[in-house]
């Protein structure tokens, strides 16, 4: 490929012991209250609305609101930097700004492009309310179903970032602003020129910009979390510092921008964020309750498997409450949030049934009656280990309890399969869609190199004396006869809390290794607890403390600077060309009505780029779905051809997209497609698979119709597709 050439074309005060905790607000010196009845005069010659009568509102000395702005400034820089980070390793690994539109969408592999067609499907709308309508309608992603792909597959960011791009250009095109620039690029090899276009007015580029912005956003609140946490700036220099060390096993937006979690988790960040401010408050306001309760419904709304996440938060902050280091009171109070959210995001979800079935609102009603419930647990059992456990084992006995009571009721299976991944773990169970998972690295347990990487960046080593610093902290005040008050005054709650949730997401990271997603970002936040005062005051004084932290940020950056290089030298440039050769002979050579199944990745760029309808794709979490793939997969089975026909004959399939890659890939002994097969089709076990002799030849049941190096199509013989 040449290179081109560009060219131009009403908040509750503060306590003291928050300003303590908190590095964004000093302790103040002498008083700012103002006698009743002054309210509205300004100070010095100052307007009222100005900054000084911000300043006077929030209480802030001019040293604090000074603090503020270095902290802000600081958590800006973090945020550009990562967006700067993300947005160069994502063109340097695909070379974007160079690729075709159709090299653009075959960028987004599996069900990244299935989130990117509906996005696509609403920008190419008459209107953006026919496109809402149009995907809210949707025909030809489970054909022959109509089905509302908003209910189903967490589509509210694209809804969102197609209104704005509709917005934007319409601005722009209103003004004469040009959004975008094009060039046509020779690709060489004998292959014909493309047009590539760079800038906000392409659709492509306009939606992994404003994933990278996103979590560019989600950096800063990182560092005003790290912060906010450790009760110093330094702390969150050491959260981000530790981010970008150890940034390939914290992130992957900047190799898979439409997943879910890229829009999720920095909301997340920010709820959690708040939440630490609430357990530091002793009577939050209610503006921090909707507050979080906002961001709660932001990172629901996004993605399917936020519940299970927010199932850990709920979990924690109930292991905190049992042992006593958070009240009643602001624990029902959180539930409450929890539950009101979970209600909206059920109806802006259309009623989608896995919500209301979920081990989340489950743990939330049981907890709520543990709570509420309390004071006959404390009569009936004896204060301390005793009644730990059994509070422990009711909530655990309720919530199970209640979930599978609410699927037998509203007849839910939509997330069997998840139960059946968890049994998997623990027992020999295996079935299809078991092995479907397991069979996928990232759906195994976490792998010994992970744990290595961190200590090679120190980042276990510094979490394992945190949280051993904390756990001494609870035994001398909290578990060793202290006072109460001594409790509430020597232990932070929100400590507690956080290193449960490290608990937490640690025993997830170990079941999936894909949610070390969720466990490396919270083991930088815990790290940025060296920086605090609270625990590592015994260092000794300010600058003797902050030489400590700057030596074990030099130590960390041994390695970690490695990890980083190691990113930066990755250079490569998206090409398919077998799949471009595919998509453009669907598209000239089938009718649009045409019906297609094959492998989920593969389905989802047919959808995306030919816009065909499908019968399959990749999103898993619907039982009928995983009925049809599992009827379409049979063609990788050992049953014979005239079944396998039977099969896509009921589902009214057209053409068979056929990759004998998916018929002899193995990832591990028992996971090539076959082998999955032989668990549910014992009677064929030891028969050559049926793709073997379609890769052969597909007579005399089928018709090939296409075929190249990676891809053959299949055609049902028409009058087969009659009889169905």
């Amino acid at each position: 490929m040449v290179a081109k050439n560009r060219k131009q074309t009403g908040k509750s005060p503060a306590t003291q012991a928050d300003r303590d905790k908190s590095p964004l607000v000093s302790p103040p010196g002498k008083s700012t209250v103002r006698r009743a009845g002054r309210e509205g005069k300004g100070s010095s010659g100052s307007h009222p609305n100005g900054l000084s009568g911000v300043r006077n509102k929030l209480r802030l000395t001019p040293s604090a609101v000074v603090k503020l702005g270095i902290t802000l400034l600081l958590a800006a820089l973090t945020g550009y930097l990562h967006w700067y980070h993300l947005s160069q390793l994502f063109e340097n690994d695909r070379h974007f700004s160079h690729l075709s539109t159709l090299e653009k969408e075959m960028a987004f592999r599996t069900e990244m492009g299935l989130y990117y067609s509906y996005y696509k499907t609403i920008i190419e709308a008459p209107s953006f309310l026919d496109g809402l309508h149009m995907i809210m309608n949707d025909r030809l992603t489970e054909y022959p179903l109509v089905i509302n792909t908003l209910k189903r597959f967490n589509l509210y960011p694209e809804v969102v970032l197609a209104s704005w791009y509709r917005m934007y250009t319409g601005v722009m095109s209103y003004f004469g602003i040009p959004t975008k620039m094009c060039w046509s690029i020779n690709r060489g090899e004998g292959l014909t020129p493309v047009n590539s276009c760079e800038g906000m007015g392409d659709p492509a580029y306009f939606y992994v910009t404003c994933v990278f912005l996103l979590n560019g956003v989600m950096m800063s609140l990182f560092f005003v979390y790290g912060a906010y946490l450790s009760g110093s700036r330094l702390g969150g220099i050491v959260t981000t510092v530790c981010f970008f060390f150890n940034h390939g096993e914290s992130t992957r937006v900047m190799w898979t921008p439409p997943l879910r979690e890229s829009f999720a988790y920095p909301f997340l960040v920010l709820q959690m964020l708040l939440l630490t401010y609430i357990l530091r408050t002793r009577t939050p306001s209610r503006t921090a309750m909707v507050a979080l309760g906002v961001s709660n419904l932001c990172f629901m709304l996004p993605w399917q498997f936020a519940q299970f996440v927010l199932l850990t938060q709920v979990a924690s902050l109930f292991a905190s409450y049992i042992l006593g280091y958070l009240g009643a009171a602001k624990m029902q109070s959180i539930l409450v949030t929890h539950m009101v959210t979970l209600g909206v995001c059920f109806v802006l979800m259309f009623g989608n049934s896995m919500l209301l079935t979920s081990f989340y609102a489950s743990s939330l009603v049981s907890i709520w009656a543990i709570i509420a419930l309390r004071d006959r647990f404390t009569q009936v059992f004896k204060p301390g280990i005793v009644l730990w456990v059994m509070q422990g084992l009711a909530w655990v006995g309720a919530t199970v309890l209640l979930k599978f009571m609410l699927s037998t009721v509203l007849g839910a299976s939509d997330d069997a399969h998840i139960s059946g991944l968890i049994k998997s773990k623990f027992t020999s169970y295996k079935d299809f869609h078991t092995l479907m998972y397991t069979c996928a690295a990232e759906f195994d347990f976490m792998e010994l190199e992970t744990p290595v990487r961190y200590l090679k960046t120190l980042l276990l080593p510094i979490n394992m004396l945190v949280v051993a610093l904390i756990a001494v902290r609870v035994s001398v005040f909290g578990l060793g006869g202290g006072k109460a008050s001594v409790k509430r005054e020597d232990v932070d709650e929100a400590l507690v809390y956080h290193s449960l949730q490290l608990v937490a997401f640690a025993v997830l990271a170990v079941l999936i290794m894909r949610l070390k997603l969720f466990l490396t970002p919270h083991m930088c936040i815990m790290a940025s607890l060296i920086c605090s005062k609270q625990l590592f005051g015994w260092i000794g004084e300010k600058f003797k403390h902050q030489v400590v932290v700057f030596a074990v940020m030099a130590v960390m950056a041994i390695h970690g600077v490695v990890n980083l290089q190691a990113q930066w030298a990755i250079i490569g440039e998206f090409s398919n060309l077998p799949q471009e050769e595919l998509l453009d002979w669907i598209q000239e050579n089938t009718h649009p009505d045409a019906v297609f199944a094959g492998a989920m990745p593969t389905m989802a760029s047919v959808k995306l780029s030919a816009g065909r309808p499908i019968v399959n794709h990749p999103h898993y979490e619907d039982a009928g779905l995983r009925s049809r793939t599992k009827l379409v997969y049979s063609m990788y089975s050992r049953m014979s051809g005239e079944t396998v026909k039977r099969n896509l004959m009921k589902l009214g399939v057209d053409f068979f997209v056929l990759e004998d890659s998916w018929c002899t890939r193995r990832t591990r002994p028992g996971c090539s497609m076959p082998e999955i097969w032989d668990i549910e089709d014992p009677q064929n076990v030891g028969k050559i698979p049926l793709c073997t002799h379609m890769s052969r030849n597909s007579r005399p049941h089928f018709t090939t119709v296409f075929s190249n190096e990676v891809y053959k199509v299949l055609k049902i013989p028409k009058i087969t597709k009659d009889l169905r």
